[in-house]
């Protein structure tokens, strides 16, 4: 875990990775707070960070107070938090989520309606502004002219992202994002050159990466996948096929590295390991324990992964890597405030070596 990883675009100190997890901490309009500037320099010890999903267009929201990378205003709050990362010595690449069908028109900034890859509504309902739930709306079916505005979506906002400091981008195609619901068995019902077969339901992923490739550069691109992730009752029935074709492809166009989750019914980092030549992290905790170290090192040591991506270890310890290598035990999960906005149950977490919350970092 503590040896340097070199990636195309940089070498990262450690293979610590700090996987990306939704906080809902940002202003109304998608812009970074100040508390999640500190947050991430809190957390610069990973080898790298990959940041929660950020919407490239007010379409793709997906939450209320999930940030955006789409106007001026977006990329200068970034600005300040990749500018703490990097002060603090850390590494930080932004992810690009785009909710499709997930959302609302009433927990969505410019009131839209969602739309994804048919006419299939998410089951979970959303969290609105003014409290309480509502059920997800079936979503609006994307045409070829729809989908062309989203790949351009996503590459305006791959260059929003260079031009706010971040070290890379990194596609969500996991989780029942966007470009999940495209590869889905239970999402994508289209009969036309987005479905009806496994080069049809690849197309998007391929598209929107190609776009990031030719936007910032490959070496600056990643990918995360979750094949057979059953979140948001999402359903693969047999996701080896359409995996290793998906994975194949994306392996010629020179990524900087693909992020993979592993899952009890597809063992998809031991089956895709060896379709994928570059860069691989892997994470063990999807729908499991939280991962430990040990578990780490064990799939270090299969050498099914390069790096292993830890999400609530880090969200609960702003100095996991120094807990790691001490063998140290971790902070408790503050469950209450795990989506409010403000510091509390963020920035509060302390550190192995102090009886007190994170020194903050305010740059400005």
């Amino acid at each position: 875990m503590f040896d340097p990883l070199p990636l195309p675009a940089f070498t990262a100190p450690n293979r610590i990775v700090m996987a990306p997890m939704t906080r809902l901490r940002a202003e109304p309009d998608g812009t970074p707070t100040p508390e999640m500037a500190d947050f991430y320099a809190q957390r610069a010890g990973a080898g790298f960070q990959v940041s929660e999903g950020i919407w490239p267009h007010s379409a793709g929201q997906s939450e209320w107070r999930v940030p955006g990378l789409a106007t001026a205003g977006n990329v200068a709050g970034w600005r300040t938090v990749t500018g703490a990362v990097h002060a603090a010595g850390g590494r930080i690449v932004a992810q690009l989520m785009h909710g499709g069908r997930k959302g609302h028109p009433d927990a969505r900034y410019d009131g839209s309606a969602p739309a994804g890859a048919s006419a299939v509504a998410d089951p979970e309902w959303v969290h609105l502004p003014a409290g309480g739930k509502a059920p997800s709306p079936v979503p609006r079916v994307l045409s070829p002219a729809d989908i062309a505005a989203v790949v351009a979506q996503h590459a305006a906002a791959a260059r929003n992202a260079v031009a706010a400091g971040f070290d890379g981008v990194e596609l969500h195609a996991a989780n029942s994002y966007l470009t999940h619901q495209f590869l889905a068995d239970n999402t994508n019902l289209r009969t036309d050159g987005y479905g009806g077969s496994i080069t049809g339901r690849i197309r998007l992923a391929l598209e929107l990466v190609q776009a990031l490739a030719d936007a910032i550069g490959a070496e600056r691109v990643g990918i995360r996948l979750s094949p057979a992730n059953p979140q948001f009752a999402m359903v693969e029935r047999d996701p080896a096929p359409l995996y290793r074709t998906l994975v194949g492809e994306l392996d010629r166009i020179g990524l900087g590295y693909l992020h993979l989750t592993d899952n009890d019914a597809y063992p998809a980092l031991t089956d895709l390991r060896p379709r994928w030549s570059g860069v691989l992290i892997g994470n063990v905790g999807e729908n499991r324990d939280a991962t430990t170290a040990a578990a780490a090192e064990r799939t270090l040591g299969a050498g099914v992964a390069d790096a292993i991506s830890f999400g609530r270890g880090f969200l609960v310890n702003p100095d996991l890597p120094h807990r790691l290598r001490a063998g140290l035990p971790w902070n408790p999960l503050d469950h209450a405030h795990l989506y409010t906005p403000g510091p509390v149950g963020y920035t509060d977490y302390p550190t192995a070596t102090t009886d007190a919350a994170p020194k903050q970092v305010r740059l400005s």
